[in-house]
């Protein structure tokens, strides 16, 4: 098809663009860099974008970089800034371009696999409720989030001895999400919800009877 067709083609139908590796819709540079400087989303209509202008799209529109092949680091950079949840569109981010998601919004560590362990712990320091999004997290991440909120623990499998200590601490309440507490764990849990009793020479821990 000759290039008068494919014009009118795509002018009809935009992402017609998308099946030639010819730039039909912004044939320049120019006028690459005025669309997408518009709408970052117009970078799906050019072949082959150079880094001016993924750059451009990017910092105009974090969510363009899924339109992308391949971006650099400092254009993943740039998309994370502008919105941190682009970072879904980023495959196997490094640890600058995870932290600077996670700063935006420590939410953001949900879209994130092979997480850092300094990623782990900016979103739980930012939001205890994040560990729930984090698989296998590091024992620091574990205790940051349960001396936060002991409810955190319910998110944690397998917590060791120190992790339920100090969700208990924390929140006595919070030893119904653990599963076979240490003997520990469960004397703590009797001093935090009913410490009279255990003044009572009546209630001996110690005696079996």
């Amino acid at each position: 098809m000759n290039k008068t067709r494919w014009k009118e083609l795509i002018k009809k139908a935009p992402h017609a663009q998308k099946l030639t590796n010819k730039n039909i819709k912004y044939p320049t540079k120019k006028e690459q860099l005025e669309a997408v400087r518009k709408n970052g989303d117009n970078i799906q209509y050019i072949y082959n974008p150079d880094r001016e202008v993924q750059l451009k799209a990017v910092k105009q529109n974090g969510w363009s970089i899924q339109y992308i092949h391949n971006p650099d680091r400092e254009v993943q950079l740039e998309a994370v800034r502008r919105w941190g949840t682009s970072i879904r569109f980023i495959h196997n981010p490094d640890k600058d371009v995870q932290l600077e998601a996670v700063r935006k919004n420590g939410d953001n560590i949900r879209w994130i696999l092979n997480l850092d362990r300094e990623v782990q712990l900016e979103a739980v320091k930012q939001n205890s409720y994040n560990i729930q999004f984090i698989h296998n997290p590091d024992r620091e991440v574990q205790l940051e989030a349960v001396r936060k909120n002991g409810d955190n623990i319910q998110y944690i499998h397998s917590p060791d001895k120190e992790v339920q200590l100090e969700a208990v601490r924390k929140n006595g309440d919070s030893i119904r999400w653990i599963l076979n507490p240490d003997k520990e764990v469960v004397v703590h849990y009797l001093i935090a919800v009913c410490p009279e009793l255990l003044r009572d020479p009546r209630y001996d821990l110690k005696e079996d009877e």
